[in-house]
């Protein structure tokens, strides 16, 4: 009987943020083949009977290229396998997710999508900004910190009034920050860069575009790391002495 792949979000990391879905997914899994980021999500892995897989990305170092790790979600699902893929986040946004369901259909393998709250939403949301405010940017903007190759139009994205969220951003912030400001963004224009959200390290640098690169490096911020920025950031100030 042939199997079944579950292209699953983890959220942001909390077990108490993961879908109902998500869970039961998880627990009824054979197979789990997981990210790094997924925070406490990975002490619930241990609770299941599943096999373990661990398939996680950082920057310059992959245990398993996407090709890799495509056909072994195809073969596993051959051998009649119920297969979890966990994701941080949510699998759709900037998660692989597509090419992975893209070669499963390829391959003739039934999937299903269980959504995730994303990191681009929830994790400025626990800092205290809110993506949106009607008093603010009428216009929200996910974009990718690192590319293989750069098809940005800078110039376009700088004339936006939208906030911009950038995920995985961290070690290209300056650039970032510079091509906005070539390009006719205001350097006033203020940034937030969430570190670690979620965690109990959680800290939250502020600035603006033409100095969060340098506040950045001498605050020693490590990824995971979310970038936002547009002046909904001041709501932060407003809020930020409440409790949680």
């Amino acid at each position: 009987m042939p199997g079944k792949v579950f292209i699953v979000g983890a959220g942001p990391g909390k077990r108490d943020l993961l879908t109902l879905k998500a869970l039961k997914v998880i627990m009824e899994a054979d197979v789990i083949l997981y990210d790094d980021l997924i925070g406490e999500v990975v002490d619930l892995l241990k609770e299941t009977k599943a096999q373990l897989i661990s398939v996680g990305k950082r920057k310059g170092v992959h245990k398993f290229e996407q090709e890799e790790i495509n056909k072994m979600l195809s073969e596993l699902a051959k051998k009649g396998k119920k297969v979890v893929r966990l994701k941080g986040g949510d699998p759709f946004v900037f998660g692989r997710g597509g090419e992975e369901i893209e070669y499963l259909a390829k391959e003739g393998i039934e999937f299903e999508y269980v959504p995730g709250i994303t990191s681009a939403i929830a994790v400025p949301g626990a800092a205290g900004i809110p993506v949106t405010h009607r008093n603010f940017d009428p216009a929200v903007v996910f974009i990718t910190g690192h590319e293989s190759k750069s098809r940005l139009n800078w110039e376009a994205l700088a004339k936006l009034n939208a906030t911009i969220v950038v995920l995985m951003g961290l070690s290209n912030i300056e650039n970032i920050c510079k091509n906005l400001i070539q390009h006719g963004k205001d350097p006033e224009t203020p940034v937030a860069v969430i570190e670690k959200g979620f965690y109990q390290e959680q800290r939250v640098i502020e600035g603006n575009l033409s100095n969060i690169a340098e506040k950045v490096r001498e605050e020693n911020v490590s990824p995971p790391a979310v970038i936002v920025i547009g002046k909904v950031v001041e709501i932060r100030e407003r809020v930020k002495n409440f409790p949680k």
